[in-house]
């Protein structure tokens, strides 16, 4: 099928995502006219769009990599679904990133850690376990970024939530957990996770238990 079909399909109530998800990585010639419908299209097809070309960037990363620009400026977009889908994929083209671009507006991606979306921060949290693998050597630098979480202020019904930052805190922990090995700066982190032992969310306090444990001096 054409480039015009996949996109008619993705447009269909009730698609079958996965098996579009095959289709687009077995016609990648398909991809041009999902990234230019993405930015473009008005209706709820986007949504699907998004999908099929965030989960074809996690499996084969060097066939979306070529429109990496497209999803950083997605991570500006007034959608949040849209931006929440390209802060994942946006990760998953590192393993492809072969000239070096993500290095470039590491600082950017990492920006919204401060605040103040909660769920904006979390997909960055949670998506920086996927960058590391493919860049050890930007581990120390995503550990600073995502350490900024401490003095963080979200918003929830138009306040400041200190329980959402609690929340925020917890995913650090568990994403830390997963590439503590590859921090140059590991005391900075300890100390972090050991002040957490005093949080007043009780998740938080067993996270920082747990990971006190597997990581100890």
């Amino acid at each position: 099928m054409g480039n015009a079909s996949v996109v008619e399909q993705l447009g269909q109530k009730g698609v079958d995502i996965e098996a579009m998800v095959e289709q687009v990585i077995g016609q990648p010639e398909s991809i041009a006219a999902l990234v230019e419908a993405i930015q473009t299209e008005k209706s709820t097809a986007k949504y699907a769009y998004e999908k099929v070309l965030r989960l074809v960037s996690e499996r084969e990363p060097e066939l979306i990599y070529p429109w990496f620009e497209v999803f950083v400026t997605l991570l500006d977009c007034d959608n949040s679904f849209l931006k929440w889908g390209a802060i994942m994929t946006v990760a998953n083209l590192v393993a492809a990133d072969a000239e070096n671009k993500f290095e470039l507006i590491l600082r950017k991606h990492y920006a919204p850690i401060k605040g103040p979306v909660m769920i904006t921060a979390a997909n960055i949290i949670g998506s920086s376990v996927r960058i590391t693998q493919a860049r050890p050597d930007l581990t120390q630098r995503i550990a600073r970024e995502i350490l900024k979480v401490e003095r963080a202020k979200y918003e929830k019904h138009g306040a400041v939530s200190p329980e959402c930052r609690n929340v925020a805190i917890g995913q650090v922990i568990e994403a830390f957990d997963q590439f503590f090995d590859g921090i140059e700066d590991q005391s900075t982190v300890r100390k972090f996770v050991k002040r957490q032992l005093k949080n007043t969310r009780k998740p938080v306090v067993r996270k920082a238990e747990k990971f006190l444990s597997r990581h100890v001096n």
